[in-house]
């Protein structure tokens, strides 16, 4: 039984001990996302610089794939506006960004990597910040329109009105929606079924139950971060599996999970799983 985990970063806790957790469990595909340019120790300039860190991620991504099929999704995370904009202003820290999703871009085509992560900032900025951050993942979504690509998006949480505004910033660079993945979703599968942006369901509690109630059209996710000073968070790596193993319980068969797990999977991003 294929089981997706679509959300997941490793750092310096577990690293891949935290993937043989996830197959132990029964876990088999993973979509690994790199994280802030600070965890790599890297200040960034220029859009270039991301290039070690993006280099880091691949890296570790070949070592997971002897563990379960891994995927390697490229990161610019949204709150490097506010990390690098201290340093260099907010509009070069815009520009820094859009470059690095540039580059990120250049992987996916050369196969390296099947995803890039863009988003807004999760908490309150002024203005101009949220004004520069709507450009910036703007520029992400025509990235991954003409490299063929989804993107993996950060952003406030969940509201209607939002989505459906992140929605229309899709259609203006072109992208399809179905093609811009709101991670860290709540279970409103029919909600994002109606906007048509694609959602990653977070798996806590009975979130991933209330998501199947609704239909297929989602992925889950535990958004582990591997951070020593933060263990088990988000979710503990052995979560997707226990939470779409409870799914036969509730009723569920495996081709339901299988939909789930693999065909979105293989729709949403383009990726041979199975």
């Amino acid at each position: 039984m294929i089981i997706t985990d679509d959300h997941m970063h490793l750092y310096n806790h577990l690293r891949l001990k935290a993937l043989e957790e996830f197959k132990k469990a029964g876990g088999t595909h993973v979509f690994l996302v790199s994280l802030l340019s600070k965890h790599y120790d890297v200040r960034p300039e220029s859009g270039k610089d991301f290039r070690k860190i993006f280099d880091a991620h691949i890296s570790l991504v070949e070592k997971a794939n002897k563990i379960v099929k891994a995927y390697a999704v490229l990161a610019v995370h949204p709150a490097e506006i506010t990390i690098l904009g201290g340093r260099l202003g907010f509009r070069k820290a815009a520009e820094v960004m859009m470059e690095a999703l540039d580059i990120a871009g250049e992987y996916v085509e050369e196969g390296k990597a099947v995803a890039i992560k863009s988003g807004r900032p999760h908490y309150k900025v002024n203005e101009e910040i949220w004004q520069l951050s709507n450009e910036v993942m703007q520029h992400a979504f025509e990235v991954a329109k003409d490299v063929g690509c989804a993107v993996q998006l950060h952003t406030e949480s969940y509201s209607r009105e939002g989505i459906e505004e992140i929605a229309r910033i899709a259609d203006k660079a072109g992208i399809k929606r179905d093609k811009v993945v709101k991670h860290f979703s709540p279970p409103r599968v029919k909600e994002f079924e109606e906007v048509g942006i694609f959602p990653s369901v977070i798996a806590m509690g009975n979130n991933v139950l209330e998501a199947a109630k609704q239909g297929t059209r989602f992925t889950v996710e535990t958004d582990y971060i591997d951070d020593a000073k933060r263990p088990g968070a988000v979710l503990g790596p052995k979560t997707v599996p226990k939470k779409i193993k409870e799914l036969l319980k509730h009723g569920f068969d495996e081709d339901f999970i299988y939909r789930i797990c693999a065909e979105n999977v293989r729709n949403v991003y383009g990726v041979d799983i199975e």
